[in-house]
């Protein structure tokens, strides 16, 4: 297998990693009934299942698993443009197929409803103003690539990229986790809102538009308070 076809199956392992531990946890927190202290559970699954991921699939692919990576990555040539598509079909694909097989292994739980305990989806429970929702991933995203950027850059303290990373995640689940959105992710939205349906897919666009914008945005933050000009985080 070449390097290019490691490198997108790496995204599509990963993706389906992060989105499967990721929503199985958020579904089972809310349809069992842990009580409101759930999120916290939701953020430690999101960040630490990154954080992993960075140390096993990073030396492959970089571990991007999100296309607000992806996007900013090219732009900036870590990665190469003509391997963007690659990667983002593979989050994609990596992320439906995750929600599929979560679905199919949710209903062996005689209690479960799709209808009722959902499946991880990202939504607007507490009603936002489309406005906030926007703002909230925006924000959340601008700062996680900053984060990415920043910790894996040339002169990057070694061996703490994955700490960073998967800790930025987790901080920002800390905030978003309560309000049913902090994707940041286009991918791990888009995989569970097609087989949620209804609202879910309702205000899918936004957790695929702000997280793209706010991944951009990152990165100019980054541009403006380093100097880069190594090539760290390249897929080759």
């Amino acid at each position: 297998m070449n390097g290019a076809m490691r490198s997108y199956l790496a995204e599509f392992i990963g993706t389906f990693t992060l989105v499967f531990i990721g929503t199985a946890v958020a579904t089972l927190q809310g349809m069992l009934g842990y009580g409101n202290d759930g999120w916290l559970v939701i953020s430690c699954a999101f960040g630490f299942t990154l954080m992993i991921l960075v140390l096993v699939i990073g030396p492959v692919s970089g571990c991007h698993i999100n296309p607000a990576v992806t996007i900013p990555m090219a732009m900036s040539g870590r990665l190469k443009g003509s391997m963007a598509f690659g990667y983002i079909i593979s989050q994609v694909l990596g992320a439906i197929v995750a929600s599929a097989i979560l679905l199919f292994l949710l209903k062996g739980i005689p209690e479960f409803n799709l209808e009722i305990n959902g499946l991880g989806a990202n939504g607007n429970p507490h009603k936002m103003s489309i406005l906030t929702l926007f703002l909230w991933e925006l924000i959340l995203t601008a700062l996680f690539l900053y984060t990415i950027f920043a910790a894996t850059r040339p002169d990057s303290i070694p061996g703490f990229a994955a700490l960073a990373i998967g800790g930025f995640l987790f901080i920002a689940h800390l905030v978003g986790a309560q309000l049913g959105d902090s994707s940041l992710n286009p991918a791990r939205s888009i995989g569970p809102a097609l087989f949620v349906r209804g609202d879910a897919l309702k205000v899918l666009w936004v957790f695929i538009v702000a997280p793209v914008f706010g991944g951009i945005l990152g990165w100019v933050l980054y541009k403006l308070l380093h100097d880069d000009t190594g090539t760290a985080g390249d897929a080759d």
